[in-house]
């Protein structure tokens, strides 16, 4: 441990002389109005959930005008894309690099509803990575199948201080913890799985205790905030995966409690003293498990559907 510790000391120092402070640039910097507060959704009927995906779209498209107004012409572009009557979102806001939760399927029939949770670098401006991956998992999935693409956290940079510690999870938790609610209150009798990549393992770990879930997937992970399953408090199954060609495995793995900071994000979830079913995700590098074809995306459909044996 004291090995560990003095290395993730080393890398927090080399960032903090390396990095700039990240400010109000980029991403985040792009203006949004703030949007309209929306009821809770009391029921996943036709009509309940196009009122909402109306109220979204209408949010979507105050911070279309918000963009187009301030010169920032490629958000614009894709705000208005994100309007399209084709897509629909649970909620979005434009603000700080942007939030969203969009829907893949028809969450009004679900059977299976898999809310993806992304690591670094997801904001308005690299959300189609996110969007794609979903695609690929509800088309794995088939009918009767819900994905969820939950963009719904500030997420760290990958070039950052934040992404070497898990304040930026924390901050996600109470988000998560909220999405989950509404769609079991949605859809009480679906099966309901997390697929965290990334960081965004480190905000499943950090919010899985009690959660009403079956599954919680981690891929290509850092860490999960935590030192092992047990920590989790749940009883989901937690499952994890790593590409033979993912760098992420040669991180350090450690969470070291310092008085001011807490540096790590928690041991390796596919080491076997984690505790988690790890299943085989083929040779794929870090952005690859929902990849065309890669043995991860069917496995993880596999998993979301109910249907992982032992040999995942």
């Amino acid at each position: 441990m004291a090995s560990l510790r003095n290395r993730l000391l080393a890398v927090l120092v080399t960032a903090s002389v390396a990095l700039p402070a990240s400010g109000a640039s980029g991403s985040a910097a792009v203006p949004a109005p703030v949007p309209a507060a929306v009821a809770p959704l009391s029921a996943a009927t036709p009509a309940a959930l196009a009122g909402r995906y109306a109220a979204s779209r209408a949010a979507v498209l105050a911070a279309e005008r918000a963009a187009a107004a301030h010169g920032h012409r490629s958000r614009a572009a894709a705000l208005r894309a994100m309007a399209d009557d084709s897509r629909t979102f649970l909620s979005f806001d434009g603000r700080d690099g942007g939030r969203t939760a969009e829907v893949f399927g028809d969450l009004a029939t679900a059977r299976r509803i898999a809310v993806l949770v992304p690591g670094s670098d997801t904001n308005l401006d690299r959300y189609d990575r996110l969007r794609a991956g979903a695609t690929r998992l509800r088309e794995a999935l088939g009918d009767g199948s819900v994905v969820i693409a939950w963009a719904g956290y500030r997420t760290p940079a990958m070039l950052s201080l934040d992404v070497l510690t898990p304040s930026r999870a924390d901050e996600a938790v109470p988000g998560l913890r909220a999405a989950v609610r509404e769609l079991r209150a949605l859809r009480p009798g679906a099966r309901l799985s997390l697929v965290c990549h990334s960081y965004g393992s480190v905000v499943c770990g950090r919010a899985a205790p009690g959660l009403d879930v079956s599954d919680i997937v981690l891929t290509g992970s850092p860490g999960a905030g935590v030192p092992d399953v047990a920590a989790m408090r749940t009883r989901a199954t937690v499952w994890a995966a790593r590409g033979g060609g993912d760098w992420i495995g040669g991180v350090p793995h450690a969470l070291v409690e310092l008085p001011f900071v807490t540096i790590g994000l928690g041991d390796d979830p596919v080491s076997p003293g984690f505790g988690a079913r790890v299943f085989a995700a083929g040779g794929g590098g870090h952005s690859d498990y929902l990849g065309p074809g890669s043995p991860a995306l069917a496995a993880i459909a596999r998993i979301v559907s109910g249907e992982a044996g032992q040999d995942v």
